[in-house]
């Protein structure tokens, strides 16, 4: 289900966008392809004409072309973290030169994920983090949903500790803000954290309960 909505969603910008869905477990890939069946004889909520396959493979990427765009999530979480990066090097080789990997990880129902935009060199280049902000306590509930080169570093003395304790802290200083909307409140602790020097990018995604910030400011010390 995650390729085809990754696909119907994709093809609104992208109208040639194929998507290929990669699984380790043989029995999987199968059910997938069952279920590929039923999309192309109409029996799906999704177009029959959608560009997506299903194809048995891991970090390798057995694909017939090198992807503009490879997404991992949930993937890392059951590795050691000295496991890592080279997976992410296994996977970038794959990239097209000016590819991207997308490795992070969210809850059962998407609505805390965290990702880390990687280059085909291997190197992080930034960390998002994505709520849904209706209901939120804490900004900080994200760090139970970090991606595995981070998940251990939420403690006192790493960058990553220190960022998500400074968005709680701004969290709730914006609390006033709650009566227009928790999108409101959301921008109101972004815009502090710009003002205090965190390097903040994509400001136009704040409306959506995200924020991007450079690796470097975050990654483990």
């Amino acid at each position: 289900m995650t390729a085809l909505e990754l696909a119907a969603r994709l093809r609104d910008s992208a109208p040639d966008v194929e998507v290929l869905g990669l699984e380790i477990d043989p029995a999987r890939v199968d059910r997938a392809r069952s279920q590929l069946e039923r999309l192309r004889a109409g029996a799906t909520p999704f177009a029959a004409d959608l560009r997506v396959d299903f194809a048995r493979g891991g970090f390798e990427i057995p694909a017939p072309r090198r992807p503009a765009v490879i997404r991992a999530f949930n993937v890392l979480r059951q590795y050691d973290e000295g496991d890592v990066r080279t997976a992410w090097e296994q996977m970038t080789a794959r990239l097209h030169p000016e590819g991207v990997l997308i490795e992070g990880t969210c809850d059962e129902i998407g609505r805390i994920m965290t990702w880390i935009d990687i280059g085909p060199d291997s190197h992080p280049r930034t960390l998002t983090v994505s709520l849904r902000l209706a209901g939120l306590d804490a900004p900080s509930v994200a760090a139970e949903r970090l991606p595995k080169a981070l998940i251990h570093r939420n403690v006192t003395g790493e960058r990553i500790h220190v960022f998500l304790s400074s968005l709680d802290r701004e969290w709730e200083r914006a609390a006033a803000m709650a009566a227009f909307s928790p999108v409101q409140r959301w921008r109101a602790a972004l815009s502090a954290l710009d003002r205090q020097g965190w390097p903040l990018r994509g400001r136009h995604r704040w409306r959506l309960g995200e924020v991007t910030v450079d690796w470097e400011a975050v990654a483990p010390a």
